[in-house]
């Protein structure tokens, strides 16, 4: 793989972001004329996932035209050859059990047993089926696709042909959580219920992002970038996060155990985050 073909870091990123913001900050307006105004909920819901599609399109602009990097990109789909068991295990359970775990010490301070009933449809926190015309549950296995194709495909690449993988998990970190800010502002939004609640809770889903990130990154790398895998855990946290009654403090707990896995991690594989090198593309 040859990360010096990722060489637009402003464009991706400033297109990434920017085109999303200005699709989001307009459906936020037009969230707040939904009721009685059909014609403001089509449209903010058009430009709600038009902003969703955002990363991915930039990075297929990017990538298609160039023969190496689009034979990448579908190696990165299609290849599964010599990965690992434990990265398919840690794939499928790191966050159903991290969401257990954080509702199970909870009860230690007395919240609710209730937390670990299934809810009954898929939706956001505040029981919203829907943003708009389109509904939770469609966005909850969209957009890790749609997020991963964007990100992981280009994104992370142009960061890491710089800074070595710690720096990159951080700096994307931030600037995912940039990305993530006019959501807040969309009635009905997962991010809008997060605010809504505190802003100890708003900063919670900012702080989370870095270890998610960190977790997820050295998932990614070790095999073999495989996309597959990349957008299972996507969508696993996503869904595991939503599918319980989950109180919003014990998502704060989450946070605190995915730290102490990305900090063993870290500790474990201290060459493969800290050298600048990018011998982890190279398998």
């Amino acid at each position: 793989m040859r990360l010096e073909k990722y060489n637009h870091p402003v464009l991706f990123y400033g297109a990434a972001v920017g085109f999303p913001w200005i699709c989001w900050f307009i459906a936020a307006w037009l969230s707040r004329q939904w009721d009685g105004n059909p014609a403001a909920m089509v449209w903010g819901s058009i430009l709600g996932v038009l902003g969703l599609c955002g990363p991915a399109a930039i990075a297929m602009i990017l990538i298609l035209p160039d023969r190496e990097m689009k034979q990448e990109l579908f190696s990165q789909i299609f290849n599964f050859k010599g990965i690992r068991p434990i990265f398919w295990i840690l794939s499928f359970v790191l966050f159903p059990a991290s969401i257990l775990s954080a509702q199970a010490i909870s009860l230690l301070f007395g919240y609710s047993v209730s937390q670990f009933k299934i809810v009954e449809h898929i939706s956001f926190s505040a029981g919203v089926p829907s943003i708009g015309l389109i509904p939770a549950w469609f966005l909850i296995a969209i957009a890790p696709i749609l997020e991963e194709f964007g990100w992981h495909t280009y994104g992370i690449h142009c960061v890491r042909r710089r800074f070595n993988l710690l720096l990159t998990c951080v700096i994307f970190g931030v600037i995912w959580g940039v990305w993530h800010m006019p959501l807040g502002l969309i009635k009905g939004s997962y991010q809008e219920v997060v605010a809504e609640i505190g802003v100890l809770h708003s900063i919670n889903f900012m702080v989370s992002l870095v270890p998610y990130l960190i977790i997820d990154n050295w998932l990614y790398y070790k095999t073999n970038r495989n996309m597959f895998l990349e957008v299972l855990f996507h969508f696993e946290a996503n869904f595991f996060n939503e599918i319980f009654l989950t109180h919003p403090d014990s998502k704060i707990i989450q946070t605190v155990l995915l730290l102490i896995f990305s900090i063993i991690v870290i500790c474990k594989e201290k060459k493969f985050f800290f050298d600048k090198s990018h011998e982890e593309l190279l398998t």
